[in-house]
């Protein structure tokens, strides 16, 4: 706040306190244009009297400023004496899952409801926040906690030398309530104790009496701000022993780097926002037990007292230097000056680009257009998520699933692989998949394995694979649907166990009614790669789709909304240029027809059991069963748990379109529609659905990356017309 004061005068409105005779509104000048307003209420009112009192005090200190009120809730709660306020905009600071505490009040979530419906704005103070709040409202954006990397630097200065240290002392400073793991805190203690545990903040919603008292932990309760750098300085390593409880669900500690910032080694245990954003570096530890955190603590004790210019040291400061509240606040700032200008002038809200669709086409364009162009963009899609088919979540068992059946990212493209390394870390992951052939399970595709399986074989060389299945190919010439892409390679037999079954079930006909290009793109090996790809790369992103896209689309130049039409939209926005990723035939309101897909239906299970099967995915090419494949994820996420969460795949002819089904008729109906695209150069037509293609992943990414640079030089040309430009990289 003390940095918005540059620009807004700032009103901190603290919670009442009682003990007064009469109502009355205590201020205090806290920082440069920041006056903290504390109400001093009698005891004994009731809820309509306190909130009365309250808003007589708000009204009347209000009534001294002049201009627009931003209106900025850090909790719900507030909002019973002070909805009536006529704001030019609101915001909702939403910190944390207030409603997962400890003593929450009963009406919490009602307000929050009544919050989210009345916001212009929602920030969250962290991603997993972000996940969980982005389908109620239609402008969310998260925020993580930043740090004043020169205030907790002063610690460094501070530190004791290495020769006049005395016993480890390992540090923590924040509230104390009940996301705190007591029980491991002890275990510490206990397990060493020649180490000194420092505690340091208030203790709330919890007994005092039931903290831990060990002579080697010291709790010296709240200070100040300004004293912290100082205390964190005759620390070797700063702590994080949250409990794992709803509580701590969705936090995103500001602590943590300011801990780094401050040269310490941290150890913490896993709270999602700190692995994700922290994790992969050399001075955070995360630890899942006891046994672990105690272990963790050991080596964190000895990388403390390293030397300062250590190389973990150094790479925690490259993580933070991109890092400062007063990058939060330009942005923040950003969104609200929109809301805010476009109230006053009384008109829709203005864009330079409208993208329909946060799928991977939308998202790049989006990106591209906002941080290399610096053009003012608003993306929409009608589904309540961005992502779109590889959006991916945690389910109730804590397993990171993709709603829309698996995406498994592959590429031969370095280019592709450097843009999207902007916005996520990787997990090394090489898919394979099984065939289930009445009971016997084989790799798929074809291999020397799955014939030497299959037919009791001992074929042990390439060459002698290669002529086994040239015996068996049948010559089919001209090549021209997918039946004859088969058969000609591999014969009849294989054909009818691998393909002919599964085809149908997919695509609702039969092999010899699709073109060629469907079965193409399955290869057959005559050695023993497993691998379903053969691409030189081949990974997952290390937190999820989804997080890839809100890293993608996070920037101060882009809005989300999400759950809205595109026809209710336009109507209510003004903007330059369309970017449509959606159905072409859509777009032009069926004009020649639609364009036919297939759909799939997902069935998602979680079973009471660790793991269903060996490999992540597993195809069923037989008629007699109803699905096409099973997906178990946490093959692809790397993740342990007790309990396993599986997809089930039923290919159908309605529902959302994946597959354009290719056929000759369909090709040519498509291609009316893309005449009409061509007369329409006010809109980019980009993505699968746009251009009535199957792509992969990477493929959409290229496509959009080469649209964006070619439309970006079009623009640039026509500066020659005195038309506005943007710059390609």
């Amino acid at each position: 706040m003390s940095r918005f004061a540059a620009q807004w005068p700032i009103l901190f409105w603290e919670e009442p306190v009682g003990g007064a005779a009469k109502a009355w509104l205590e201020l205090r000048s806290q920082a440069p244009g920041v006056t903290v307003a504390i109400p001093h209420l009698p005891n004994g009112l009731d809820d309509a009297a306190r909130n009365k009192a309250l808003a007589d005090l708000l009204d009347a200190q209000l009534a001294e400023g002049t201009g627009p009120l931003i209106r900025w809730y850090y909790t719900p709660m507030m909002l019973d004496f002070s909805r009536h306020l006529d704001a030019a905009c609101t915001v909702y600071d939403c910190m944390d899952e207030l409603a997962n505490f400890r003593f929450a009040p009963a009406e919490l979530a009602d307000l929050e409801g009544e919050l989210f419906d009345v916001a212009d704005l929602v920030f969250t103070g962290g991603y997993s926040l972000y996940e969980a709040k982005r389908s109620r409202h239609p402008s969310v954006h998260a925020f993580p906690s930043s740090v004043d990397v020169a205030h907790f630097v002063r610690a460094r200065g501070h530190r004791q030398p290495l020769a006049t240290r005395s016993a480890p002392r390992l540090g923590f400073y924040g509230v104390i309530d009940e996301r705190m793991d007591l029980d491991l805190l002890a275990a510490l203690a206990e397990a060493r104790p020649d180490w000194s545990l420092i505690m340091v903040g208030p203790v709330v919603k919890i007994d005092p009496a039931d903290l831990p008292q060990r002579a080697n932990i010291a709790w010296l309760g709240g200070k100040t701000y300004d004293e912290l750098p100082l205390i964190a300085a005759n620390w070797d390593v700063a702590l994080m022993p949250f409990a794992i409880n709803e509580s701590t669900r969705f936090i995103s500690p500001t602590k943590t780097p300011e801990y780094l910032a401050a040269g310490l080694p941290v150890v913490s245990s896993p709270i999602t926002d700190v692995v994700r954003h922290y994790g992969a570096l050399d001075a955070v530890e995360i630890a899942d037990t006891a046994d672990a955190f105690i272990a963790a603590c050991e080596r964190a004790v000895m990388r403390g007292r390293e030397a300062e210019d250590a190389a973990w040291r150094v790479q925690a400061d490259a993580a933070l230097s991109d890092q400062s509240w007063e990058t939060v606040v330009d942005g923040m700032a950003a969104r609200i000056t929109d809301i805010v200008t476009t109230l006053t002038r009384n008109s829709p809200a203005h864009y330079d680009y409208l993208v329909v669709g946060a799928g991977f086409a939308g998202a790049v364009m989006a990106e591209r257009l906002a941080r290399d162009g610096g053009k003012r963009v608003l993306v929409i899609d009608r589904r309540d998520h961005i992502a779109g088919n590889a959006f991916d979540h945690h389910d109730d068992a804590g397993v990171l699933v993709h709603r829309y059946g698996p995406h498994i990212f592959h590429t031969n493209s370095q280019d592709i692989v450097d843009y999207l390394s902007r916005f996520t870390q990787w997990r090394p992951y090489e898919h394979r998949v099984l065939a289930n052939i009445d009971g016997v399970q084989v790799p798929m595709p074809i291999n020397r394995t799955t014939l030497n399986t299959l037919y009791d074989l001992e074929l042990s060389t390439d060459e002698e694979a290669e002529a086994y299945l040239a015996a068996r190919a049948e010559p089919v010439s001209p090549i021209v649907t997918s039946a004859d892409v088969v058969i000609a390679k591999v014969g009849r037999e294989l054909y009818e166990t691998f393909f002919r079954g599964y085809t149908r079930k997919q695509w609702g006909m039969d092999p010899s009614e699709l073109d060629k290009s469907v079965t193409a793109r399955v290869p057959t090996r005559v050695n023993t790669d497993d691998r379903y790809f053969n691409d030189s790369f081949q990974a997952m992103p290390a937190d999820g789709y989804t997080a890839m896209f809100t890293a993608m689309l996070d920037h101060p130049l882009i809005d989300v909304k999400l759950g809205v039409a595109f026809q209710e939209v336009r109507e209510q926005v003004e903007f330059g240029t369309l970017v449509f990723t959606g159905p072409i035939d859509e777009y032009f309101d069926h004009r020649y027809g639609k364009l036919p897909y297939r759909s799939l239906d997902f069935r998602h299970e979680t079973l009471d059991q660790e793991w269903l099967q060996d490999v992540a995915v597993v195809n069923y090419p037989s008629e007699a069963v109803p699905y096409t494949r099973v997906t178990e994820y946490k093959h692809l996420t790397g993740q342990s748990a007790e309990r396993t969460s599986i997809t089930y795949e039923y290919p159908c002819a309605d529902g959302d379109p994946y597959y354009p089904i290719p056929r000759p008729e369909n090709e040519a109906l498509f291609k009316r529609y893309e005449a009409l695209a061509i007369g329409t150069p006010d809109v980019l037509f980009v993505g699968r659905l746009a251009t009535y293609r199957y792509y992969n992943m990477d493929q959409v990414v290229g496509q959009a990356l080469a649209t964006y640079r070619r439309h970006a030089a079009q623009q640039a040309a026509n500066v020659l017309n005195g038309e506005t430009a943007i710059a390609a990289e």
